[in-house]
């Protein structure tokens, strides 16, 4: 089942429960794939089920906290094994003192809560971007860009702090310096096992850089995902291209919640969440307004894909040398 959720959350199981079938403009499937990779040795209610979570992030955390909680909770009544929530679902702060003000240990209270949420839920949750107050915060005085993976059982089971900063300026956009509050992150997470296939784990910026994602590729990535709070002027013009060069590139799924909408006065984010496969189709999607949008990840299909176009075969290292390294 491929298809679009835009309404509000306490509007979604009316709209799935089981015997409803989507209306025609709910099942997106842009492109078709040649009928020799359409194949699966599994029916599509066997496949595990995604859920991605489209928010509108202000800097009140409690009521952000009980947004995502409901998406959340609808992911795991209509079946969903993970749920992917955007960066900066904690809050998006006015400036970078508010943003410091706001910003909590791992092992602080909202981070408890998310947690116990996906103990009572029993579902795996990939926390995009959350404000994390290092070992060093006394040292620094900054925060981490922080990407938390939670099982089932509410254990942290992965994290990865963003590595590329987004220090830009684009103009009708206004400047963003992420650094000014943010320290970057050192290394990269290795694929993290999941119900729904091994996942890779990015934050928004990242996908700019297509040598994160090979290289996550290369370490086993079945699953990429890109929480995002991506610009009202970036997002119309990169957002659907980086997202489907990046799959298409990696062979991997490729996941990207996304804020949406305004935050505050100085702030909106261009929403458009989705879920690429990787032939380059984009299978799922949220539109305008917070909701969630679903998708079942065929990993038989992935490796027909691998099969068929073994691109990492025929890399030549020997021509261009490391992943990231200028041409001399």
């Amino acid at each position: 089942m491929l298809g679009f959720i835009t309404r509000p959350p306490h509007q979604l199981l009316s709209l799935l429960c089981i015997g409803y079938r989507l209306p025609r403009s709910s099942v997106l499937c842009t492109q078709h794939r040649p009928r020799a990779m359409a194949v699966s040795s599994s029916t599509s209610w066997e496949l595990p089920l995604v859920a991605v979570c489209q928010v509108t992030s202000t800097p009140n955390k409690k009521e952000n906290f009980k947004t995502c909680a409901e998406l959340v909770l609808e992911a795991a009544r209509l079946g969903a094994c993970l749920a992917f929530l955007p960066e900066a679902f904690d809050f998006i702060a006015r400036n970078p003192a508010e943003t410091l003000q706001l910003s909590e240990p791992l092992d602080g209270d909202l981070m408890e809560r998310y947690s116990q949420l996906a103990r009572e839920c029993g579902i795996w949750l990939s926390l995009g971007g959350f404000h994390e107050r290092g070992q060093d915060w006394e040292q620094t005085q900054k925060i981490y860009n922080c990407h938390v993976l939670l099982n089932n059982k509410g254990l942290v089971v992965a994290q990865y702090r963003k590595t590329h900063l987004c220090d830009v300026e684009i103009p009708g956009q206004g400047p963003m310096r992420e650094s000014n509050s943010t320290m970057p992150g050192r290394t990269l997470e290795p694929p993290i096992s999941t119900p729904a296939g091994k996942v890779g784990l990015a934050i928004c910026y990242d996908m700019r850089f297509p040598e994160l994602s090979l290289k996550l590729a290369q370490a086993g990535a079945e699953i990429l995902t890109y929480p995002s709070a991506f610009g009202s002027v970036t997002g119309p013009a990169h957002w659907e291209v980086l997202l489907r060069a990046r799959a298409i590139e990696s062979q991997c799924y490729v996941i990207a919640a996304a804020q949406c909408g305004r935050h505050h006065e100085t702030r909106a984010s261009y929403g458009h969440s989705m879920v690429v496969d990787p032939w380059g189709t984009v299978v799922a999607r949220c539109s305008e307004g917070p909701g969630l949008c679903l998708a079942r990840i065929d990993l038989n299909f992935l490796r027909q894909m691998r099969q068929h176009l073994p691109v990492f075969q025929h890399r030549r290292p020997d021509l261009y040398g490391s992943l990231g390294q200028p041409l001399s």
